[in-house]
């Protein structure tokens, strides 16, 4: 991905959807031939040269200081994500020279997620690929699928493109919507923080051409993590869940999460998960109902 688009276009969204007065400016009303600030309110708040910011903004300054950065995000009011994407932007890293290898799950996390044993828990690449699941998390996101794919990389299911181009993923959010911004400001972040990965610009690349709506949702440049988070699912075996989805970094592998999914002690929800455990485990001991190999 080539930064210096990027990093112009990031900077010309944040500038749209703030107002002068929303930062202090005088506003004497009148037409706006561009929504949003222009760049030389820009530059006087974060206290640079019109000229700088303008430079800054097309991407011919590879060499902004952190207090210029820092200035430019005050100004803009960008979150903490938000801001580390830019330094990213601003200040890209060389190229990387290899190809990556296929990300791989250490033993002491797969026997970590198997361990949860009723509870659904799995691990996430840094393209969000499917890297590994327990029996449980495999019945509760993707049951229609091999439950042995995450083994296999070249068969791994990839969870942005399933939430996108699968109908079943699409069918099992209740808000999708909510669910594919979400996904759409991680991979966000993820190009800024790895933008010399092939499969990320690749999967990226897929997506816009085969989803109008990932496009749409790109073009408005959402950047953000998801630490936690509390989702409706709407399952075809167990019917409604409400889930608190914790997302915890792996600080030793490069770009991976453990995903745990949980339901209130008690709940309907509970009581449907403990439903969807008997139902997975049914089906894994009958053969002939077991999901197909891809």
């Amino acid at each position: 991905m080539d930064k210096r688009p990027e990093l112009g276009d990031f900077l010309r969204s944040r500038r749209a959807r703030l107002r002068p007065e929303d930062v202090g400016l005088a506003y004497y009303g009148g037409r706006r031939r561009v929504p949003g600030l222009r760049r030389e309110e820009l530059a006087q708040l974060a206290g640079v040269s019109v000229a700088y910011y303008t430079r800054l903004e097309q991407g011919q300054s590879q060499n902004a200081s952190d207090a210029v950065l820092d200035a430019v995000a005050r100004a803009l009011n960008l979150g903490e994500d938000e801001r580390a994407y830019l330094r990213g932007l601003a200040r890209p890293e060389p190229a990387a020279r290899r190809r990556p290898r296929p990300e791989r799950v250490r033993p002491g996390v797969r026997m970590m997620i198997e361990s949860f044993g009723d509870v659904p828990a799995m691990v996430i690449g840094r393209c969000t690929d499917a890297l590994a699941w327990n029996p449980m998390a495999h019945a509760l996101l993707a049951g229609h699928l091999d439950l042995d794919a995450p083994d296999r990389p070249a068969d791994r299911p990839n969870m942005a493109r399933l939430l996108f181009l699968d109908p079943h993923t699409r069918e099992l959010y209740a808000d999708w919507r909510k669910k594919a911004r979400d996904a759409v400001a991680y991979l966000r972040l993820a190009a800024g923080r790895y933008p010399d990965d092939p499969n990320l610009t690749a999967l990226v690349g897929e997506l816009a051409m085969k989803s109008p709506e990932f496009a749409a949702l790109w073009s408005t440049h959402p950047v953000g993590d998801c630490a936690y988070n509390t989702r409706e699912y709407r399952h075809p075996l167990v019917g409604a869940l409400t889930l608190s989805e914790e997302v915890m970094p792996l600080p030793d592998d490069r770009g991976q999460r453990v995903m745990v999914w949980s339901a209130e002690p008690g709940s309907p929800s509970a009581a449907a998960l403990r439903l969807l455990t008997e139902v997975s485990a049914e089906t894994t001991d009958r053969p002939e109902t077991a999901p197909a190999r891809r």
